[in-house]
Order: structure tokens, then sequence, then C-alpha cells
């Protein structure tokens, strides 16, 4: 029998000796910090992304008839073995992570459950031993199947799939198998017809901007007229992004505004990309081209990132089809030899040439 040395009572000023110093046990715990005592858990601490990750399916912004259906096959017993794909950050891996907690509730979830993503070894010799393993062994003290989910599965070799598909067919009776991809392309066709598909696209703005201000709420951030539509159009559609420029965005600035967000990001300013395209559409060659050279070295602005906003503005001005064809089409290849790290300067005078030639054409049809 333990003596009342051996156990530590805590004290109403914070934690016992044995604590101090270790991470969160049986509450928030505490950490001395300068002259003051600053709280772990405290509102703003820990990543947004995992913060505020749905924990029911109703939490989930955005594609209603995607999981309302798996909500009445999880309610029904129903559960199919499932293939999310879609772009990142639309909801994927928090849908199937809520439909588990339903299923299993806190108590059951982590021996009922194995999520593997490309952070592990998913080869054959996964497939043939830690999954077949995990999906063989039934549950003896309760009923219903257990679940295997198989995040970024475009990322599994081929040999894995074909193994994979052996054991989705051989215990089926007692494991539902999940698999998580952006490009549906990369599953092999064996298993996308052992699976219903669901696709999860980009979100919407207005499905965004709820969220988001649903945490600017929680947090308490001071945020601009400006600040939350910035966030927004450079998520485009990514809610974890979305979330991740907010964040660091608050950590950087006392004020999420516009131009904070975009300092943040690097990404250009629109007030930037209405001057580049007004010195490309306006100005010799030379004068373009030392503007735009001395912009970017001053704002640390990317070439790649300058293209990328010009493509939506050329839709916006009035221009000749075969122009705005041959622009765009300029566009695509200085970003796709950017992608292959050519030299900027060099992309730069091709992104000033495409718009000189455009100019050309802009005045000979105009006469």
């Amino acid at each position: 029998m333990a003596s009342p040395m051996d156990v530590d009572e805590p004290g109403p000023s914070g934690p016992s000796q044995r604590d101090k110093g270790k991470g969160k046990v049986g509450g928030p715990s505490w950490q001395e910090k300068g002259k003051g005592v600053v709280r772990e858990g405290a509102r703003g601490d820990g990543v947004w992304v995992e913060k505020y990750r749905p924990k029911a399916l109703s939490d989930v912004a955005a594609h209603r008839d995607i999981i309302d259906t798996i909500s009445r096959l999880t309610k029904e017993n129903r559960l199919p073995h499932l293939l999310l794909y879609g772009p990142p950050g639309t909801g994927k891996t928090s849908t199937i992570l809520a439909v588990a907690r339903q299923l299993y509730g806190a108590k059951d979830y982590q021996n009922m459950t194995l999520e593997l993503n490309a952070s592990d070894d998913r080869g054959i010799d996964v497939v043939r031993q830690q999954i077949q393993d995990f999906a063989s062994t039934r549950n003896m003290f309760g009923s219903g199947f257990k679940l295997v989910i198989l995040d970024e599965a475009d990322a599994m070799t081929k040999d894995a799939q074909f193994s994979l598909r052996r054991v989705i067919e051989k215990y089926t009776r007692n494991t539902r198998f999940c698999l998580i991809c952006n490009y549906v392309s990369k599953i092999i066709p064996a298993l996308q017809s052992r699976c219903t598909r669901f696709r999860f696209a980009p979100l919407h703005a207005e499905h965004v901007t709820e969220r988001l201000q649903h945490i600017v709420n929680e947090e308490r951030l001071d945020v601009s007229e400006n600040g939350l539509p910035a966030v927004v159009r450079l998520a485009n559609g990514d809610m974890r992004k979305a979330l991740n420029i907010l964040q660091s965005t608050h950590m950087s600035s006392p004020v999420i505004d516009e131009k904070a967000v975009y300092l943040c990001t690097g990404n250009p300013l629109p007030s930037d990309i209405e001057k580049i395209a007004h010195w490309l559409l306006n100005e010799p060659f030379t004068v373009a081209h030392d503007r735009i050279a001395e912009m970017k070295t001053l704002k640390g602005l990317a070439l790649v990132d300058i293209v990328r906003e010009l493509q939506p503005w050329i839709f916006r001005i009035s221009m000749p089809a075969s122009t705005r064809i041959m622009v765009v089409d300029a566009l695509s290849n200085i970003e796709y030899r950017l992608a292959f790290g050519t030299s900027e300067k060099l992309q730069l005078g091709a992104l000033v040439g495409a718009f000189t030639k455009a100019r050309v054409q802009l005045i000979a049809a105009a006469e």
C-alpha cells in the first residue's frame, strides 16, 4: 500500500511537483514563461486546422448531399467501402474521421480504426501484414465492423493496390475500407469498382467564409472588412489553406486586413498586379521589364505568382479572342518552364514580350 508521501496532490495555485515541466496530464498544464504563468491550451494555442477539425458529420462544411448520404448509410449500418477523392482541403479526411467517431465513440475509436497516410510505409508488405492482420481480427466484446482508412491512397504502389484488392474481398464481412486520394486516376480500376465513390469538389466561397467567421468569433480576432475576402480568394476552395493563412496572418499582424494577408503569404497585392498589367500594356519593353524587376526585388515577389495572378486579370479586360488566346498560351508556357527551374530573368523577358505582341495586335485591331 502506498504511503501518503507517494501521492502528489495538486495545490490550489498549480500542479504538483511531479507534474511540473511535463505535458498535459489530466488537465491543462502550466509553464513558467518570464514573470507570468501561461496556460497551455488557452485561446489561440495550437494549430487551428486540428483545433477546429469537425468532430461530427453535421459540422462538416459544404457537400451536404455527400454528408447526408454517408450519414444515412452509417445510421442504417450499411456503410460500403468508400473512395473519397478531390483536391486538398475539401473535407475528405474530416468526413471519414467524423464517421469513425460516430460509429465507435471515443472509447472504441482507437481499437476499431486503422489509419495510414503518406508518411507510413504502404508497400505490398504492409498490405500483407499490418492491414491484413488488423482486418482479419474481430472484436470479441462488441458487434460491428472495423474501419481501415488509407489516406493519400494514390501514393500506394501498383503491387500494393493489387494486393489490397484481395484483402478487401476476403475481409468484407467484418472490415470496411476507406480510400482517400487527390487523383482517382491513380487508383487501379479493380479497387475503384469495389468502392462507392464520392467526389469532394473545391469549397464554395460562402462555405469557407462561414467557417472562417466562426473561427474569428471564437478566437476574437481583429479582422477588417477586406481581410476575410482576401483569405478566401487566396485559399481557392481549400479550407486547410484558408485556416493556415488566417492563423499565420494573425500571428504576424495585430489586424487581419488585405495587405497583411498578402504580405504574410508573399502573394502580389491586387494593386501591384494592376500596376504590372498597366506597365505591360502601355510601357515600352525596356521600361516595363525594369519596373517589374524592381518591384520583384523590393517586395520579394516570385514571377510564378505574378503569372498566376495575371491569368484571371486577362479575362476581365476587353480584347480580341485571338489576342487573349495568345497571351494565355504564353502565360501557361512561362509557368511550365518556371516549374522546371528556369531563369526568372529570361522568363520575365518572355512575359514582357508576350504582352508587347498583344499590344501590337490590340493597336492593329483598333485601327
